[in-house]
């Protein structure tokens, strides 16, 4: 991760993705080995359902119980190594998101010296609390999807190739449940960003009120303002209130979808292949790991809504970060030349 004294770097500020995109080729090392032991951790998950079946079709269907505890064996020791590499993968990525949130909050702190005296005067306190209390931690956290939506993507196509050798129907339906899913869930992330946005914006103006209300309350309380000022921030908060009610009811349905579309997606396809089981087509073995199969991707597939939703509401509080990193600071009209000789 960044070292406390460690420049920070040059940020791209021409825009929000520019900026999470700028983020990620800083620490470019880390996220590529995320995102391969993301692929890694995922396929073999969804290799599990192979090796059952082969155990299934191999060892104890036939009664060949040699076979079936080679198969048992290699199932047990692709859980061990798969466990390993999921605690593997957590860790990089925390470390992602650590480095990301040390890198943006040295880079805000490295414009607030810059702006200087300037700074109460392009922006507003309530604004820089705002960046620096939720939109530093929303971004680090929309980093963190970065190898699992990878791992996600590679883990769909792999389990869609492994059900080609199975039927190739079962694979073409698989491939058109993502696509599927994002026409579905797509608008709603549109519409994520846009009251997510609104309810940035109002949260600034809440917290620059509150900046207000505690440096001038002495004078508020001499002058008899206090009641006109309490009810315009209660109107305020109420209107923040409704508005994180609408962000929340949108992330519900996106959650909601995210979980309950794969879910069904998943009875679709085990309906489909136990008729073809029924008709012969296909073995109880293969039955059982297009079962298997499906039933894995149902983590790929939250994991890329998850995604989605995450480099969403990044890109929101990029674009706040990103507004305040283009602020200049005042300039310098002094003409006085400095003292000649030293002051006694």
């Amino acid at each position: 991760m960044i070292d406390a004294y460690e420049d920070p770097g040059e940020p791209d500020c021409r825009g929000g993705a520019r900026y999470l995109w700028w983020l990620v080729t800083q620490q470019a090392g880390r996220s590529a080995l995320g995102s391969l032991i993301s692929a890694v951790w995922m396929v073999l998950l969804a290799a599990t359902p192979y090796l059952l079946s082969r155990a299934v079709d191999e060892g104890l269907a036939p009664g060949d119980y040699a076979a079936l505890a080679a198969w048992t064996a290699a199932l047990a020791g692709v859980h061990v190594f798969n466990a390993w590499l999921s605690i593997m993968r957590h860790r990089t990525m925390t470390r992602v998101r650590m480095d990301a949130l040390f890198r943006t909050t040295k880079v805000l702190v490295g414009q607030s010296v810059r702006l200087g005296a300037a700074l109460p005067r392009r922006i507003g306190a309530g604004e820089v609390v705002t960046i620096g209390v939720g939109d530093v931690h929303t971004i680090s956290s929309s980093l963190t999807v970065i190898g699992p939506g990878f791992g996600a993507i590679v883990a769909y196509l792999a389990v869609a190739v492994l059900l080609v050798s199975v039927s190739v129907p079962i694979a073409v339906v698989v491939l058109l449940g993502m696509p599927a899913i994002a026409v579905l869930v797509g608008p709603l992330l549109g519409r994520l960003q846009g009251t997510e946005t609104e309810y940035r914006e109002r949260q600034g103006v809440l917290t620059a009120r509150i900046a207000d209300l505690a440096g001038g309350l002495r004078v508020l309380n001499g002058l008899g303002g206090k009641d006109l000022v309490a009810d315009a921030f209660h109107r305020d908060s109420q209107r923040l209130r409704a508005q994180g009610y609408r962000v929340g009811a949108v992330t519900s349905w996106v959650q909601a979808l995210g979980m309950g579309l794969p879910t069904l997606f998943l009875a679709v396809v085990t309906w489909l292949a136990a008729r073809l089981a029924a008709q012969g087509a296909i073995t109880v073995g293969e039955l059982v790991s297009v079962y298997g199969y499906v039933a894995v991707l149902v983590r790929p597939m939250a994991f890329v809504v998850e995604m989605v939703y995450q480099v969403a509401r990044g890109l929101v509080a990029a674009r706040r970060v990103v507004r305040f990193l283009r602020l200049e600071p005042m300039p310098d009209t002094g003409t006085r030349d400095a003292p000649a000789e030293p002051t006694t």
